[in-house]
């Protein structure tokens, strides 16, 4: 029996391990053509076809008819192309050492440390729990998949983040004009 078959699919639906193997092992060819005919031989298309299969392993179970398994595959690399072409999948991770922080265009070296300094405690002020949320964020990870691994809403996650950004913001502002006003205050006695 084929692995897209629907009695396949339904015994994967069902928990058999196994159909569940071979059925994601058969999508994965289609995934990758469908990705590689969008955006070509790049090396973001393991990464988007992973996830992809991702998306369908979690999703199998919502799954209403056997014999629409690749629609719902093709459905789920789409949504990973969307992702793709918003930029969740651009380059985040540059590795710097960490007792040099990298330099931005125009920027002294002494600015740069106390920006990120200024940061640094920013966040520190944030609680455990949105600190790991705003982390999360960062890294490219979409609020859905947050609110899953920490159990709780999307909404949830969502306020949180706005949260966190107004008290960062409110932090960040403070820590500017401390920096502006402070030398000025000194130097006009």
């Amino acid at each position: 029996m084929h692995p897209l078959d629907p009695q396949a699919v339904a015994r994967a639906r069902s928990g058999d391990a196994v159909a569940r193997e071979r059925l994601l092992a058969a999508l994965m060819p289609a995934l990758r053509g469908f990705f590689r005919a969008r955006i070509g031989a790049r090396p973001e298309v393991d990464d988007l076809v992973q996830n992809a299969l991702l998306r369908v392993h979690r999703g199998l179970e919502h799954l209403q008819q056997d014999d629409r398994l690749k629609a719902f595959a093709m459905k789920a690399a789409l949504y990973e192309l969307q992702d793709h072409y918003r930029g969740r999948y651009a380059a985040r991770e540059t590795l710097y050492d960490p007792e040099r922080p990298p330099l931005d265009e125009g920027t002294r070296p002494g600015e740069q440390v106390s920006m990120r300094y200024d940061l640094e405690r920013a966040l520190a002020t944030l609680t455990p729990h949105a600190r790991q949320i705003i982390e999360l964020r960062e890294m490219g990870y979409p609020y859905l998949d947050i609110a899953e691994t920490l159990g709780t809403t999307e909404a949830a996650v969502k306020m949180q983040v706005k949260r966190a950004f107004e008290r960062l913001r409110t932090m960040l502002d403070a820590a500017v004009l401390v920096a502006v006003f402070l030398p000025t205050a000194l130097f006009a006695r």
